[in-house]
């Protein structure tokens, strides 16, 4: 039984590719074998290598898992969305309007 093949936008695409080269850049960096960085991330070297390679059927858990073992790069997923400003615009243009009542002239007349 194979597995599904996913599409993505090309947009994405080159997201997936761009983030799978700064992850092996990174594993680069600290003179880290993929094997080490697969064993600590609990994943095969093969899904480590589709990782490096950007690709869309790898599980965002087993990229999370990468960084991981990379030293403390999970906190970047945080950023992921962090300031969503048209996300933002439109939660307020929902927000309901405050009507206020007409004003009401107070004047005692005795």
């Amino acid at each position: 039984m194979g597995r599904k093949a996913v599409s993505v936008l090309p947009q994405t695409q080159s997201l997936l590719s761009q983030m799978g080269e700064q992850i092996r850049l990174a594993r680069l960096r600290r003179h880290l074998p993929s094997e080490l960085v697969a064993d600590r991330a609990y994943i095969s070297r093969q899904t480590l290598t589709a990782i490096e390679k950007g690709s869309p059927s790898v599980a965002i858990g087993a990229y999370a898992a990468v960084l991981h073992a990379l030293g403390g790069l999970e906190q970047d997923l945080l950023l992921i969305a962090k300031d969503d400003e048209l996300g933002r615009k439109l939660q307020d243009l929902d927000l309901p309007q405050r009507l206020r009542a007409p004003r009401v002239n107070r004047k005692e007349t005795w």
